[in-house]
């Protein structure tokens, strides 16, 4: 196969990436390992920033998220067993964020490319990576029938996830920077109307405690745990009558219901720099991870792609490299900006076993619930940087 732009992977980057170009006359191959009904049911975040959604409205996948994402236009933070709503909106000058599921995002996206009539091949597992010093990249895969294959390109992107083909390719060439914090998250996904119309992130003596939305029908709840909590252990009873007392407020009542999944996500942080070698790059979670506290995973990497697609135009179309050249030191800008801020909202919302950083990140989150200058820096960093 030879086509100008290969994407290895098709997440909500591959797959945004590919949009842009096709909308720009620019010829991409989409491999993904996984089938059409894994990726678009698989559960992840479900937090866009603004700069997100306008994108997606831009690049025309945005109907059904206009139609069924959930608008907020701030965040509840809750110590002391009171609760204080941060104004986003109030804030940011107008800026909002949108409730709308990782999944249906990418199920948006394959749509839009199905009826392109454009190469998206599933259950197309790469096997590895060639010749990216050469104006030839080649990608090596295997199809759904077991036949192996070569995709030939121009530019090679690695959106294929932390533990992709498109990263390990290029491992030895990277420096790495990661941190891994002492809790995780116990998530669940339950068949009950949300107790609360924003989100609430919530502090307390026994731990941190996230209520998200994912519907009018499906909440989605998560509780601090050890990272090596062992899920059997966790009977429904035990896990809503956990979320009952970190949320317990004076005349606030959590609803309950049916849990339909659950899993234990551990807390880290990863940077791969740089994000460009030769004709393969990086984007998303292939090279950055973040704690989900922050809500950052998937607006990241829909960030990665909004610089990437230009550039790649630019010196496909025209020669000019300016934009490739600057890829990795653009996106990295915002992926340590993203870092930081995920970190602080990660230390100042999760008790720590260490009493002095305990006490310490209690007291900052007090003052930020109280500080009009703090509350704006939260507020400016959640609905996230412009895209442009």
């Amino acid at each position: 196969m030879r086509t100008q732009v290969g994407i290895i992977g098709a997440g909500p980057a591959g797959l945004m990436l590919a949009r842009l170009l096709e909308r720009e006359g620019i010829d991409t191959v989409v491999l993904e390992a996984r089938s059409r009904e894994y990726v678009e049911h698989r559960v992840r975040a479900g937090v866009l920033e603004q700069g997100t959604v306008e994108l997606l409205n831009d690049a025309g996948v945005g109907e059904r998220m206009r139609a069924e994402g959930l608008v907020h236009h701030g965040i509840e933070l809750q110590v002391d067993a009171t609760r204080h709503r941060i104004p986003v909106t109030d804030l940011t000058g107008g800026r909002v964020i949108v409730v709308y599921g990782q999944q249906e995002v990418v199920k948006d996206l394959v749509a839009a490319r199905v009826q392109s009539g454009l190469p998206l091949l599933f259950e197309a597992e790469c096997l590895g990576i060639d010749d990216i010093q050469s104006d030839r990249p080649r990608a090596l895969f295997r199809g759904p029938d077991g036949a192996e294959g070569e995709l030939e390109c121009n530019v090679l992107v690695g959106v294929d996830g932390a533990h992709g083909v498109a990263r390990q390719a290029v491992a030895s060439r990277l420096r790495v920077f990661e941190r891994d914090y002492p809790f995780a998250w116990l998530g669940i996904l339950a068949q009950v109307p949300p107790s609360t119309e924003e989100l609430i992130y919530a502090r307390s003596d026994r731990g941190f405690a996230l209520h998200s939305l994912r519907s009018p029908e499906i909440s989605r709840l998560y509780l601090q745990c050890a990272p090596t909590e062992d899920l059997s252990q966790w009977s429904d009873n035990r896990i809503w009558d956990e979320l009952q007392q970190r949320f317990a407020v004076p005349g606030w009542t959590l609803k309950e219901g049916p849990i339909l999944e659950r899993g234990i996500t551990p807390m880290r942080s990863f940077v791969a720099e740089p994000l460009r070698h030769g004709r393969l790059f990086l984007a998303g979670d292939a090279g950055h991870i973040v704690p989900p506290t922050g809500a950052k995973g998937l607006n990241l990497a829909i960030a990665d792609v909004a610089v990437l697609a230009p550039a790649i135009v630019d010196w496909l179309r025209r020669s000019d490299a300016t934009g490739v050249d600057a890829y990795s030191d653009t996106a990295l800008r915002r992926v340590w900006r993203a870092q930081d801020f995920s970190n602080e909202m990660t230390l100042m919302l999760h008790s720590n076993a260490d009493e002095f950083e305990d006490r310490r990140q209690t007291a900052r989150l007090r003052y930020v619930v109280r500080s009009e200058a703090a509350a704006r820096s939260i507020a400016e960093n959640y609905v996230g940087l412009p895209l442009r």
